[in-house]
């Protein structure tokens, strides 16, 4: 175990915020029994300055809330010598004291492109971290910084408010401790702690477009706009995420007093949905039809069907992903594909 380092404030900066999310895994004050009863969380742990502070910041904070800590990495091998950064990401956990500490090297596809697919392998790995360690939470590096570009991306993207809204601090299997931390602080930490940082290559990859969000976009629009940009984003994605679900929880709700189910699908009333905002209606059929198929629809299928509601000009069936919606006897009806109008 290292020496402990001087309480600077970007430390103390992160210590507070792993902290405050890890109160929601357990009360501060550690009941009496054994170690092995107390819950795990395991630190997805890169070697990066974000995921390094956020280590180390949860060995310091995980004991004193009565919960053990321990770090799992990833090797994607897609870099020459990944397997000895990973196992020196290793190394500095179990110097920091977490423990259990897993390295899971994993095969990356080509599925929605590098980003994505890492994505994807990553969390296959921390699923199977949890399966293997009983771990009730895995908790992310993300920063403020992360939480703007995301918004950022989202927004030249044309995406709704789901994607707007950024990732969430805690959505059950992960915590996003650091989401209020912005990356300086944990650059800073990281020094003041005297902990050596990986640098990823892929930080400084212009072909990815949120390595040129990051170090074009938004240093244009501080130096342009002004400084504070970063966390006004991050500001704007926290209130459409309380948007976001306050919308999500009533269109639930009228779908549930609404919607007539039959053997070979589910029907929507059409004064129902005419009666209600757009925000809604588009929401419950989007509800309706990944609930009763499992089908996520986009925004131009959500539109072309809430149009047989809105807009009824006498069209045929619009054609969605397996299913046919089409308009009959004041309903909206939506049917396996083969099976409708």
């Amino acid at each position: 175990m290292p020496s402990r380092p001087r309480l600077t404030p970007a430390i103390a900066d992160v210590r507070r915020a792993v902290r405050e999310a890890l109160g929601t895994v357990a009360p501060v004050e550690a009941e009496a029994g054994t170690d092995a009863s107390r819950p795990l969380v395991l630190v997805g742990l890169s070697g990066g300055p974000d995921s390094l502070a956020l280590a180390a910041a949860t060995a310091f904070e995980a004991p004193r809330a009565g919960i053990r800590a321990g770090a799992v990495v990833v090797d994607h091998a897609l870099q020459d010598e990944s397997a000895e950064v990973a196992e020196r990401a290793a190394a500095q956990a179990r110097e920091l004291g977490l423990d259990p500490v897993i390295v899971s090297r994993v095969e990356v596809g080509t599925e929605g492109g590098l980003e994505a697919a890492a994505r994807t392998a990553r969390r296959a790995a921390f699923a199977a971290a949890v399966v293997e360690t009983g771990a009730v939470r895995i908790l992310l590096g993300h920063t403020l910084d992360d939480q703007a570009e995301t918004v950022l991306l989202g927004l030249a993207r044309g995406s709704g408010p789901d994607s707007l809204s950024g990732m969430e601090a805690d959505t059950g299997n992960y915590l996003r401790p650091l989401l209020s931390v912005g990356r300086a602080i944990t650059t800073t930490f990281c020094a003041d702690s005297e902990l050596e940082a990986w640098t990823d290559p892929h930080n400084s990859d212009d072909r990815f477009a949120r390595v040129r969000v990051r170090r074009t976009a938004l240093p244009a629009l501080e130096d342009s706009i002004g400084p504070g940009v970063a966390a006004a984003l991050a500001r704007t994605a926290d209130q459409l995420r309380e948007d976001a679900e306050a919308l999500d929880h009533l269109a639930q709700e009228w779908l549930e007093e609404i919607a007539e189910h039959a053997e070979a699908g589910i029907a929507l009333p059409v004064a129902s949905l005419v009666s209600q905002p757009a925000a809604v209606r588009q929401r419950v059929i989007r509800m309706a039809v990944e609930h009763e198929f499992g089908v996520s629809l986009t925004r131009a299928h959500t539109l072309a069907v809430a149009r047989l509601a809105t807009d009824w000009r006498g069209q045929g069936a619009v054609d969605l992903p397996g299913v046919s919606a089409f308009r009959r006897d004041g309903l909206i009806c939506f049917a396996a594909a083969g099976q409708g109008s």
